[in-house]
């Protein structure tokens, strides 16, 4: 594709977005299972719900403009769920798993509030103003996740990685410092 506007720029965008989604869609499944935090299984469920939905309103958009959301590979979200995979595949601990989950998903989320943004100023630009109100929309969404993946991490999970830690009888770092100095 001949990028020679921003509206090609759009396209181009949504078509990269809509891959990233359908691909978050087949990962999302596989972080809830592997998650022990019942709180964070929830949020990947729930997020999983949104996505279709995120899915669904590139369709709209795309549509308007007369062209087909598909042909394009993300590649970064190709590599970001590649990643977690990895981490999935490690013999952690629950709460560390689920740290590392938390920030594989925060690494996701990142990515897609600089699409949606990037996109939703385009669309905004070029007089869309419908497609704009809908990227809007999803960009909240992945901003309130991204939210609630903090404040998760900040709850509970970081604490119960922690915990994972101690229960190994390794001293956390701030703890083995503390030795070394006396």
């Amino acid at each position: 594709m001949k990028l020679k506007s921003l509206q090609d720029l759009l396209v181009a965008q949504l078509k990269d977005l809509y891959s990233a989604e359908n691909q978050l869609v087949k990962a999302l499944p596989k972080m809830a299972k592997a998650a022990s935090n019942p709180d964070l299984k929830a949020g990947f469920a729930e997020h999983l719900e949104q996505t279709k939905g995120q899915i669904a309103r590139i369709e709209i958009i795309c549509d308007q403009l007369g062209v087909t959301p598909k042909g394009k590979k993300c590649a970064a979200m190709e590599g970001l769920v590649e990643e977690g995979k990895e981490l999935m595949e490690e013999d952690a601990e629950p709460g560390v798993l689920d740290a590392g989950l938390i920030a594989a998903a925060q690494k996701v989320e990142h990515y897609e509030i600089a699409s949606y943004g990037s996109a939703r100023t385009w669309a905004e630009r070029l007089g869309l103003d419908e497609a704009a109100r809908l990227l809007q929309e999803t960009l909240d969404e992945e901003k309130a996740t991204d939210e609630k993946l903090t404040e998760l991490a900040l709850s509970a999970v970081n604490e119960e990685a922690e915990e994972d830690e101690r229960a190994e009888g390794d001293d956390p770092p701030s703890a083995a410092k503390k030795k070394a100095a006396r």
